[in-house]
């Protein structure tokens, strides 16, 4: 553990990308096999699961420390960081212990069964014999809150670096179903032919946002133009009879798409398409909104209702694998004409679909075909080079998506809360509310897209002008009006006001706007009858 603390230090004092990563690849060339494999898991995402709730941390804490549990509870917003709070309010060790951090991950996952006593004593112990740092990262471990600042990318260079290994390689190693329950660091990393596990997903290539205008990257005839499907990006790969689907965020979502089953018996073995998971209307031939995708994401399992209300096909961008070759490197023309005569010569009914080409003759003409993208449930248009090959995250330069501009509408701002880790001491997340006749109705909350001075004003203001406190919630005075920018509307039961947004954000704070000129609930109404 002393050895992962002083790494979890060395990224934490420092910004700079190179320093981060020596100081990586310093750690996976010295530390244990198991510690590096658990390192990988943690910053890949891949945390163990929490196995004691933070209301017995915070009660175990208050108690070994000697204070009364108020007086803890009125340090943790000071500090802004629950793991870092324990760390600093339990007594100093009575002992020190040389366990590495894969021991205190088997003895946390061992306590997942145990009773309340036998779980407090264990953690009582730990704190015991853990110095500040460690604490706080065994806290972490604890809590499940795990962040140290560094990417998967940042990672994996570190990982090249440390094993000689190519990074796109430990990119695709690094990938799929795996768990340091379920494999070794050897297997994992050394293993000369990780890929023969046939659920093994490539590497998404991800778009930048375009955003300046497209005529400065040159003749239309150099691009395929596409729609950006509001859906679920996927990766779909048959091999040996078997069928997967992974999420861009690596999530295997076979079982929860059944539909597509049926394409194993009619693709070729060795197929991996990228493309997008859409709940579709096959008679109308169109996407259906993604408010119909949305109950079937979560499950593990698909009632047959689900299955009728919101049938889905994959509307396929790309072909990454034909005949179990790697078509990665070839470009996009080539990849793309393959896909097309693949799906061409399928029955009409099977749930695939080509991602149409948007086609115009210059770039004013494609400018109007993405201004019409919401009337088609699309979120704007895909620009890729059509001489590039499929690379590996995010690159710039070949894949631009050009969205639609966000929907807009001027809201109240009501209640406030303090954010968390570095915002702590800052009023960030906020409810906003609309003009339902001569009451504000709350319909969103949102946190992002103030600067950090704007945080800082409004925070002060907050301070200054609470009505009441429901816990870590501030009633304030209606007196500001913020533009909201969000990417859809749907209609919810959820939400008091019947409506729920898709990314909402504060595009900008409406100083020169008086409260009366908010919108109303009426304005909600009528955008979700023309976008919902």
């Amino acid at each position: 553990m002393k050895r992962f603390a002083a790494l979890f230090t060395a990224l934490d004092q420092t910004t700079k990308t190179n320093v981060k990563t020596a100081a990586l690849a310093e750690y996976f060339g010295t530390a244990p096999d198991d510690d590096k494999l658990w390192t990988i898991a943690l910053l890949s995402g891949r945390r163990p699961r929490r196995t004691i709730t933070t209301t017995k941390l915070r009660e175990w804490a208050a108690e070994r420390a000697g204070i009364p549990l108020w007086l803890f509870e009125e340090c943790y917003p000071v500090v802004g960081d629950l793991s870092e709070t324990i760390a600093l309010v339990l007594p100093p060790a009575a002992r020190s212990s040389d366990h590495t951090l894969t021991f205190w991950i088997t003895t946390l996952r061992a306590l997942d069964k145990a009773e309340e006593e036998a779980r407090k004593a264990a953690i009582l112990e730990a704190w015991d014999q853990l110095d500040p740092t460690e604490r706080f990262v065994f806290n972490k471990l604890l809590t499940g809150g795990w962040r140290m600042g560094v990417s998967q990318k940042l990672m994996t260079r570190a990982l090249a670096q440390a094993t000689g290994i190519d990074e796109p390689d430990l990119t695709h190693r690094l990938m799929g179903n795996w768990t340091p329950e379920t494999t070794s660091y050897h297997a994992l990393i050394e293993t000369p032919d990780p890929s023969a596990d046939l659920s093994r997903p490539y590497p998404f290539y991800l778009a930048y946002q375009l955003d300046v205008e497209p005529e400065g990257l040159g003749p239309t005839t150099d691009w395929l133009a596409e729609r950006k499907w509001d859906g679920i990006r996927g990766q779909l790969i048959l091999r040996e009879g078997q069928h997967f689907l992974w999420s861009r965020g690596e999530d295997l979502m076979t079982d929860r798409f059944p539909e597509l089953t049926q394409l194993v018996d009619f693709l070729p073995d060795g197929t991996v398409m990228d493309g997008e998971v859409l709940a579709y209307d096959r008679e109308a031939e169109a996407p259906l909104s993604f408010a119909k995708l949305q109950p079937r994401i979560g499950r593990k399992t698909v009632p047959k209702k689900l299955l009728i209300e919101a049938p889905v096909i994959l509307m396929a961008y790309d072909l990454l694998e034909w005949e179990g070759e790697d078509w990665r490197a070839r470009p996009l023309a080539e990849r793309r004409a393959q896909l097309a005569q693949m799906i061409a010569d399928l029955p009409p009914n099977l749930p695939l679909r080509l991602s149409p080409q948007v086609e115009a003759k210059d770039w004013p003409g494609l400018a109007e075909a993405r201004e019409g993208s919401r009337d088609i449930g699309a979120e704007g248009l895909m620009l890729k080079r059509l001489s590039a090959p499929y690379l590996a995250g995010r690159k710039k330069g070949d894949w631009w998506k050009w969205k639609v501009d966000p929907l807009t509408i001027d809201a109240v701002m009501i209640y406030a809360q303090a954010g968390s880790g570095r915002r702590a001491t800052l009023y960030t997340d906020f409810t906003f509310a609309v003009w339902k006749g001569n009451d504000l109705v709350p319909f969103t909350k949102a946190y992002s897209g103030l600067t950090d001075a704007e945080f800082r004003e409004i925070t002060a203001w907050v301070r200054k002008n609470t009505l009441e406190r429901y816990g870590p919630v501030r009633a304030v005075t209606p007196t500001h009006v913020f533009e909201i920018a969000f990417e859809g509307i749907q209609a919810s039961s959820r939400h008091k006001s019947g409506v729920a947004l898709r990314f909402p954000r504060m595009a900008r704070w409406r100083k020169d706007k008086p409260v009366q000129e908010a919108n109303t609930f009426e304005d909600l109404q009528e955008m979700l009858r023309l976008y919902g």
